[in-house]
């Protein structure tokens, strides 16, 4: 796989893929336009942070590259990829419980706190994407 050049694009599958955790300096790109809603992204080599008409989506430190990231009431999935591990947060319902699953492997369920939030650390390695499914219980 590789990063996002253009920051934010839509694939072929109807996915969104973002992110470029190669940049030395913070890049911006605001305004993207997807199913009706408007995307912002900030990404460099420290963080990647993804808002959706101006809500927090995603955020991972160190940055990261997303590829064809879903969300709909149920569920989440996506590929993320990096140089090292990272943590990755992502906002969901408040207070409910998720099952993960990393590479298809199930790592157990999580909570999400008072306001959303829901952390997890990924362990990445160059050259290679791992695969995240966030189920709603």
């Amino acid at each position: 796989m590789a990063v996002i050049e253009e920051l934010i694009r839509e694939e072929e599958t109807g996915a969104l893929s973002f992110g470029n955790y190669e940049l030395a300096a913070k890049t911006k790109k605001d305004g993207f336009k997807y199913n009706g809603d408007i995307y912002k992204i900030k990404t460099f080599k420290e963080i990647t942070k993804l808002e959706k008409n101006g809500m927090f989506v995603y955020e991972s430190v160190p940055g990261t590259t997303v590829h064809e990231y879903r969300a709909t009431d149920k569920e989440v999935v996506l590929s993320v990829e990096g140089t090292t591990d990272s943590q990755v947060t992502l906002e969901f319902e408040a207070e409910k419980e998720y099952k993960i699953h990393i590479d298809n492997v199930y790592v157990g369920k999580m909570k999400t706190n008072l306001g959303g939030k829901l952390n997890l650390s990924v362990e990445l390695e160059a050259g290679k994407a791992v695969e995240v499914r966030i189920e709603k219980i």
